[in-house]
């Protein structure tokens, strides 16, 4: 598939699938994420770290993919900012989030790998799980444009994905054993309301678009001598494991403040090695490049 057949597609599904409100109130993409209450303080409070990468006010801050900006904490990121400039391949997206930002808003229909703006423009910049949606020859290219566009001194943050974080390799044996004990449950809970034997359902098909995920090792690469940046977690579970393990039944709250202990601890290590690394670009003050 060539790269503008890639985007095509994106932009297609975003516009008439992943951005379409269900009944239940999210997007169609809210899917993606794990929304029972047993998981909620994990999932806010690893949405908040962003902000601790970002200068706490400015004029103007980029969120490069920004989407509908779907979340209550992402809404935070620019609270301090005068305005929020959202740049979208979707312009459902993008009519979406002015519903959320209202004048504090601008909206841009642009390709994250080619941004429209000129050098040193933003005071802050956001990429919440946007650049695994481009070709991943494009993808170093679209960091030195977020270290481009950033002024001196600056710092951005992308939210991306590894492909085979070597943490949720180590806790696979656990969420096959737990899908089995769930798959049980299931089972027993069916037959107990029904009364009878359950019947087999074929599951539906999955609905998405094209997405390619990067190694910690991949980006060093790429990006060495390019672009200056970190890794620091995110959130180190991914959502296959947060539905198979973490259960109420099971003290599922408790083992998240367990693990968000931990990645607090260790956030290096969680940031190259769990599931959703948190990338710092760090854009040199004026006269310290080089030193």
């Amino acid at each position: 598939m060539t790269e503008d057949r890639i985007k095509q597609q994106v932009s297609d599904f975003y516009n008439q699938i992943g951005w379409k409100l269900e009944s239940d109130g999210f997007y169609q993409n809210a899917r993606y994420e794990d929304l029972r209450p047993v998981a909620r303080e994990y999932v806010h409070k690893c949405h908040l770290r962003v902000n601790r990468h970002l200068a706490p006010s400015g004029k103007y801050l980029l969120d490069a993919g920004s989407g509908p900006v779907q979340w209550p904490e992402y809404l935070t990121y620019s609270e301090g900012y005068q305005y929020r400039v959202c740049l979208d391949i979707s312009i459902v997206a993008l009519k979406e989030a002015r519903k959320r930002l209202g004048d504090k808003g601008l909206f841009v229909v642009s390709d994250v790998a080619n941004l429209p703006f000129v050098s040193d423009s933003f005071d802050g910049l956001v990429s919440m799980h946007t650049l695994h949606h481009i070709p991943p020859e494009e993808q170093p290219a679209a960091y030195e444009g977020f270290g481009r566009v950033l002024k001196a001194g600056k710092t951005g943050v992308v939210i991306n994905a590894w492909t085979t974080p070597a943490f949720m390799q180590k806790m696979q044996p656990l969420v096959n054993f737990m899908d089995r004990i769930n798959g049980l449950l299931t089972r027993g809970q069916r037959k107990a309301d029904t009364g009878e034997k359950p019947v087999g359902v074929p599951a539906a098909k999955p609905t998405g678009t094209f997405t390619q995920h990067i190694t910690p090792e991949w980006l060093k690469e790429k990006l060495q001598g390019k672009v200056d940046f970190e890794l620091y977690v995110w959130r180190s579970a991914s959502v296959r494991f947060l539905r198979s393990v973490i259960q109420p039944w099971n003290l599922g709250r408790l083992w998240l403040k367990v693990l968000y202990n931990k990645e607090e601890k260790n956030p290096g290590y969680f940031g190259e090695n769990g599931q959703y690394p948190m990338i710092v670009i760090r854009k040199p003050a004026s006269g310290s490049k080089g030193e």
